[in-house]
Order: structure tokens, then C-alpha cells, then sequence
């Protein structure tokens, strides 16, 4: 299983589109009459899905998976009574699947038989989503949910977060203490360190600098750089996120406790926090679609 892409709704995405182009490093994708859609170097035909709406939310998150995967999700969430339908992706890529609606609102899209795009050079370009965080009411539960239900594994609890993975990269999405629910953060994953930096100077010229980083977390070891996007959302430039074994040992907060003024492994990074709680309460979710029997 693999985190593909987000899709979000908001009320001017040809903006939104221009920055990320323009400044933040990507391209376009094949246009869609549902909406702007933007990529990376990777494979996936899109990263980012951009579509206009008068208010400002989340409408997915999607996964690609396997038959045999979707088949465990279905009886999963049929089982666990979350609100889903049946879906067929009308995106750049295509497939078909299920579209479901967790506990605290979040909406996941899985979809199999979706068809990939021929990377692109570009050493600037986000490879891939590296990671999809949201804010939750009961961050803990949240991660016992998508165990149960989704087959996903919990690999990190901290003070401040419960990191998920679902393949053997460390995390691709994380649920934040934070008392509400809401999107947190999108994080792209960059080719190297390197081409972190030139992002972080890329937006300097443009009169930006991080709201948080540069740094090197603990739970994923990853690189990092977060801004306020001008259109609203918390976005990250990441690189390295740590790979897992089947037998990697869930951390707890004790094991990542860093020493007084210091908030990651490397101790150089500052932290705009208003700002970055600010933004992270604007994109909620919003189910666009009634639940439909999935077997």
C-alpha cells in the first residue's frame, strides 16, 4: 500500500497551483476538468489535486493498494460500520475503489488498478508525498482505528504525536495531540538534503523562510523544513524518512525527549507556533458523497 495523493478544495486553486509551480517546485499533470492537479518526479500522477470551492477543505486522501488489500478493507470497514461507498477515480491515473470516512472525519480513498506516470527529471522536484498529518480529538485512538480497520501500524508515539506507517517507510501520516480534528500538514519528500536546501532558498528569494526548521526529526529521522503556504495550508519540504523492519519496536515518548531549548535531533531549529497552529485549523473535512453498501 502506498500514499498517493491529496485532494483538496478551496476557493481560488488557480493561485494555489501558481505557487506551488512557481515557487515551491512542482509541474503540472494532465488537466482534468474536475480540477488542477500537480506532480512530482515520481511515478504518481499526481501529488496534489487542487478544485474550487467557495470554503476551504480536505476532500481525500488517497492510497493505491493491491486486490487482495482493498478485498481486507472492505470486510474491515464493513465490519467496523465507518461510512463508506464504492468509487471510481475520474483523477489523473484512474482506478477504482472505496472511499471512507474515519472516525473523527477524515476521508481515505484506496484505489487499485490506477496507472502510473513516466517519472520526470527534475532534481528539485518532490519525488513523492512523504506523509499526510492530521490533527485529532483522541490522537491515540485514532492510531488503534486504522490498526484494527486499515491494517496500518503504528511506529512512534510522542508527546505531541502517534506516527503511522503502511509499508516500510517510517510514517505516512501521523495523528497530532492537538484536541481538534483537522489537517496538520502535507509533506513532500524531497530527492536529498540538498534539494531541501535549495527549496528552503528558493522560497527565501521569494521573502519566506520556515515557520519550522531546518532540522532533523527523531520518530522517521526525516530532514525537514515546514512553511504557511500563502493558500493556507501547513506544507514540509522532507527527505531520508526512516525505512522499518516488520519487527521495528514501537517508540514512546520517553525515548524522545530532546535536552532543554532544543526540538529535534540537530537542536539549530526555530518554531513559529502561532503560525503554524493557525493554519493548521483551516482545512477540516467534508464528506461530498453518501455511504453506499460496499459488498
Amino acid at each position: 500500500m502506498m500514499l498517493r495523493s491529496i485532494e483538496l478544495a478551496l476557493p481560488d486553486p488557480a493561485a494555489a497551483a501558481r505557487f506551488m509551480v512557481d515557487i515551491w517546485g512542482m509541474t503540472h499533470a494532465t488537466q482534468h476538468d474536475a480540477g488542477l492537479y500537480l506532480r512530482g518526479s515520481g511515478p504518481s500522477p499526481y501529488l496534489v489535486g487542487l478544485s474550487q470551492s467557495p470554503d476551504e477543505f480536505v476532500r481525500s486522501v488517497t492510497f493505491t493498494c493491491t486486490a487482495p488489500e482493498l478485498s481486507s478493507l472492505i470486510r474491515n470497514i464493513v465490519a467496523a460500520c465507518w461510512p463508506a461507498a464504492p468509487v471510481e477515480s475520474s483523477d489523473p491515473g484512474g482506478g477504482h475503489g472505496i472511499v471512507v470516512e474515519l472516525p473523527e472525519g477524515e476521508i481515505f480513498r484506496f484505489l487499485i488498478d490506477s496507472v502510473t506516470a513516466p517519472p520526470l527529471v527534475g532534481s528539485d522536484l518532490p519525488v513523492k508525498l512523504a506523509h499526510v498529518v492530521f490533527n485529532s480529538t483522541d490522537a491515540e485512538q485514532s492510531g488503534h482505528a486504522v490498526e484494527e480497520v486499515l491494517g496500518f501500524r503504528v511506529s512512534d508515539r510522542t508527546l505531541g504525536m502517534v506516527f503511522v506507517r503502511c509499508n516500510e517507510s517510517h510514517h505516512a501520516t501521523a495523528f497530532a495531540r492537538a484536541g481538534y480534528s483537522s489537517l496538520n500538514h502535507i509533506a513532500f519528500e524531497m530527492e536529498d538534503i540538498d534539494a531541501v536546501m535549495r527549496g528552503i532558498g528558493r522560497l527565501r528569494d521569494h521573502a519566506m523562510v520556515p515557520a519550522w526548521g531546518p532540522g532533523r526529526h527523531g520518530p522517521g529521522a526525516n530532514v525537514y523544513a515546514y512553511y504557511v503556504a500563502p493558500f493556507g495550508p501547513v506544507i514540509e519540504f522532507s527527505t531520508a524518512v526512516e525505512l522499518v523492519a516488520e519487527d521495528h519496536r514501537v517508540g514512546t515518548p520517553e525515548d524522545w525527549i530532546w535536552p532543554a531549548n532544543r526540538i529535534d535531533r540537530w537542536g539549530i531549529s526555530d518554531k513559529d507556533i502561532y503560525a503554524l497552529a493557525a493554519a493548521e485549523k483551516r482545512f477540516k473535512f467534508l464528506r461530498e458523497w453518501n455511504p453506499a453498501p460496499l459488498l
